[in-house]
């Protein structure tokens, strides 16, 4: 059964982290809305790209422009039937808006499937969804989820309506998760025989 999906995204979102799980949730027959307050359909974000290169911490670099496919200020959260929230620097800012916290909190309360990747409990921190949850995140947000009530865990953690990542390495576990979640069984064929030309 498709499901229509909400995304909630901003100026550097981490790019692996909105084009993959939003390609992917199309890919099985999802519709996916990607918004972002005080933007509209068709205008665009910029992504970062974040590499670990043995720094202490990640680097930022320049990703690509993602284009909005919904205007934010048009959705009502209550016409979709779950969320994903990218990481990167986005859910830092993103948490300042009311209108984003309130949406975000209309999921939870209705406990309908919530997908969270690396920074966005920053976002869920800020909406107060994060009390007794089991969660997981980017590690350097680990004091925001045990702040927020949250108990931590070092990899894709479910509970109940919540999937939540720590980084895009997590994608397929995270995405498989969040699917069942979802309740989408995706069916797989016999592959193609290959060509003999």
């Amino acid at each position: 059964m498709a499901h229509n999906l909400l995304m909630l995204v901003g100026d550097y979102v981490e790019d692996w982290e909105v084009i993959v799980p939003y390609q992917a949730l199309q890919a099985v027959g999802h519709e996916v809305d990607a918004v972002c307050p005080d933007k509209e359909e068709g205008d665009t974000v910029a992504t970062a790209v974040h590499d670990f290169t043995g720094e202490q911490t990640y680097s930022e670099k320049p990703g690509h422009t993602f284009e909005l496919s919904a205007t934010f200020d048009d959705v009502d959260a209550e016409s979709y039937d779950g969320l994903i929230i990218p990481g990167g620097r986005a859910p830092e800012y993103l948490r300042t808006y009311d209108e984003v916290v309130e949406c975000v909190q209309h999921f939870f309360e209705e406990d309908k499937p919530v997908a969270a990747l690396c920074h966005a409990p920053q976002l869920l921190n800020a909406a107060g969804v994060l009390e007794g949850r089991a969660l997981t995140s980017y590690p350097a947000v680990r004091a925001e989820v045990e702040s927020g009530g949250g108990e931590w865990h070092d990899g894709v953690t479910v509970d109940g309506n919540l999937v939540t990542g720590r980084v895009f390495t997590d994608h397929v576990e995270w995405i498989s998760e969040f699917l069942d979640v979802l309740g989408t069984d995706v069916q797989h064929g016999e592959p193609m025989p290959a060509s003999d030309d």
